[in-house]
């Protein structure tokens, strides 16, 4: 059985004309396996070389480098928050807005809360030091942000934020 959908197989086939080579999809490729499964398994990084006409290794060793992605020992949760943490948003409670959600979720960063539900992670910048402190809530970079917006926004999916 394939580890890949369909619908998965169908949106890295897309991405190939717009890149120059094959081994240029492999980025875009890991991303839409982990977006549909919240991890990349051994198998899927095999079908994906298979599609690109790679090594499974060449597969791997970009998944690794990256610290993006997960494999199915440790799979994201349903929401991962990226919390920034440069000096900027450092200073205006970005530390205090991470320990908090720590505390009040029983993780520490890169851990997965026991329910599946979230997943804290640390950013080294998240290039919105304007906004600080800010989060980046699966693809949405999120502005000056309380204890209490980053819980409005990891429990409600449409709650309204500072979005940037």
């Amino acid at each position: 059985m394939s580890e890949l959908s369909e619908n998965a197989k169908q949106v890295i086939a897309e991405h190939l004309p717009r890149y120059p080579s094959k081994q240029a999809v492999t980025l875009p490729a890991l991303h839409v396996v982990q977006q549909e499964r919240r991890y990349v398994s051994n198998k899927a990084m095999e079908e994906i070389a298979e599609l690109l006409e790679l090594s499974p290794a060449q597969i791997s060793d970009t998944a690794s480098f990256y610290g993006f992605f997960r494999t199915e020992d440790n799979p994201l949760g349903q929401k991962r928050i990226w919390v920034c943490r440069s000096l900027p948003c450092m200073l205006r409670g970005g530390e205090e807005l991470l320990a908090a959600l720590c505390e009040k979720y029983h993780i520490v960063p890169g851990q997965t809360t026991a329910d599946g539900k979230l997943t804290i992670e640390l950013a080294e910048c998240l290039g919105a030091c304007d906004g600080a402190p800010c989060i980046l809530l699966e693809d949405e970079l999120h502005l000056r942000c309380s204890l209490e917006d980053v819980e409005r926004i990891a429990n409600e999916p449409n709650a309204p934020t500072k979005k940037a």
